[in-house]
């Protein structure tokens, strides 16, 4: 089978590099794909917002299966466009997108079937949003709608904080994104990620994993889309993902189903573990990113047949089994980041990466003049496995090290929560 893969990302190469592995697969093309990638997939320049021109590729090269890694053109409609030409995409329909392209949708969603979440309130002007956060006081949370690229979300500690969040939306800090705001009630407990694949009708358990949003180590500073990750989430053992599944992932496929818009594809669960149960922070439409590199690292079974199954109405007839090892990936970001990063900083080192034993994911580089450099704010996603998250840590910390690159910086704690555990 032929494959395309749309994406450029840290998620994209994990997924190029498990799907590489396939015996299904016959040849794997990337659009627009990065250097690393390069390595597993054939690159090619398409324009993913044309999307008559990414049917008549797949046509000329006889694509069995597009997989959309990013959120964005999930949201603009690619995958129905695609299956309009008779192409068989893994992804929801812009209508099932919408769990992601609209906070405040996957809210009222909650709100309609009882899926537990926190109290919230929407907004389409300041001033009104300004009145509940002083109505509520702080902490709390200010969601701008719609898609930022994992940077609309505030915390806020303080009032002052949480009305500035509320004033950079309505001033067009993330563009249309911000012309609606959620303000939520601030969920105290642990934070993790639950994945399903879906067909529409059955929704499999995918893994479980923690991320780290937080910039600096100790989990200070300002959110980012991710600095890093582990898998499997301690957390969420057995019990906890059967009653996630009932009180959260059910619900909200039937009412996905219910309102004429099946969801088919990856559900990202952003849970919070508070002392009453799980409750939904928030939903994703697509794998992680960096969650889906260490998700990829354990996964035993044939991603190409999973995600296959998935298409085509057939999830109940399939598994996903997972290695016991854990994995754990710390991404390298350029400096500025998660402000305006520096590009075009060299990076070396990396054969000397993965002669660890590390797999070396790139996310944001570039090829200039026969070398790799930085081209964006997330660069690499150095990820390893071990049988602890203490040992999954120590090799991609060794990895790192190994790499030249005196431009780049990471969070030096990533699994901390779980190192703690393991040494209780």
């Amino acid at each position: 089978m032929n494959v395309l893969l749309i994406g450029s990302g840290g998620r994209e190469h994990a997924l190029a590099w498990k799907l590489a592995a396939s015996p299904l697969l016959t040849r794997l093309y990337a659009a627009p794909g990065n250097p690393g990638i390069a390595g597993e997939a054939e690159l090619v320049a398409l324009d993913v917002s044309d999307h008559a021109a990414v049917g008549r590729f797949c046509r000329d090269k006889a694509i069995g299966l597009v997989v959309v890694g990013p959120e964005a053109p999930l949201v603009a409609g690619i995958a129905d466009d695609l299956r309009a030409q008779g192409i068989r995409v893994f992804g929801p329909s812009a209508s099932a997108a919408r769990l992601e392209g609209s906070k405040g949708f996957t809210k009222d969603l909650c709100a309609r079937y009882g899926i537990p979440t926190a109290a919230y309130g929407r907004f389409e002007t300041a001033a009104d949003a300004r009145a509940y956060v002083e109505k509520m006081g702080a902490p709390i949370v200010i969601k701008a709608d719609g898609l930022a690229a994992g940077k609309g979300v505030t915390v806020a500690m303080t009032l002052d904080e949480a009305l500035a969040a509320v004033d950079a939306c309505f001033e067009g800090a993330f563009g249309g994104a911000g012309a609606s705001v959620v303000v939520e009630e601030f969920m105290t407990g642990e934070e993790v990620s639950f994945f399903c694949l879906c067909d529409g009708f059955t929704a499999l358990p995918f893994g479980t994993a923690q991320d780290h949003k937080r910039v600096g180590d100790g989990d200070v500073g300002p959110n980012t889309g991710g600095m890093g990750a582990y898998s499997p989430a301690p957390a969420m053992d057995s019990a906890m993902i059967e009653r996630t599944m009932r009180e959260i992932v059910e619900p909200t496929m039937r009412g996905m189903a219910e309102k004429g818009a099946p969801f088919s594809g990856v559900l990202f669960a952003g849970l919070m573990l508070t002392e009453s149960g799980p409750k939904l922070i928030e939903y994703n439409t697509r794998f992680g990113d960096p969650e889906c590199q260490v998700l990829m690292m354990r996964l035993k079974e044939d991603l190409l047949v999973l995600l296959n199954a998935a298409v085509d109405g057939q999830l109940e007839h399939v598994s996903a089994r997972w290695r016991d090892e854990a994995a754990l990936t710390v991404v390298m970001a350029a400096r500025g980041y998660p402000g305006t990063p520096e590009k075009g900083s060299a990076i070396g080192g990396l054969d000397k990466a993965t002669a660890t034993g590390a797999e070396v994911f790139h996310a944001g580089t570039a090829l200039s003049d026969g070398r790799i450099v930085a081209n964006g704010g997330r660069v690499l996603n150095v990820t390893a496995t071990g049988r602890t998250v203490s040992e999954a840590q120590a090799k991609a910390y060794a990895a790192i090290d190994a790499i030249e690159w005196p431009e780049g910086f990471c969070r030096r704690d990533i699994g901390w929560r779980a190192v703690e555990r393991e040494n209780a």
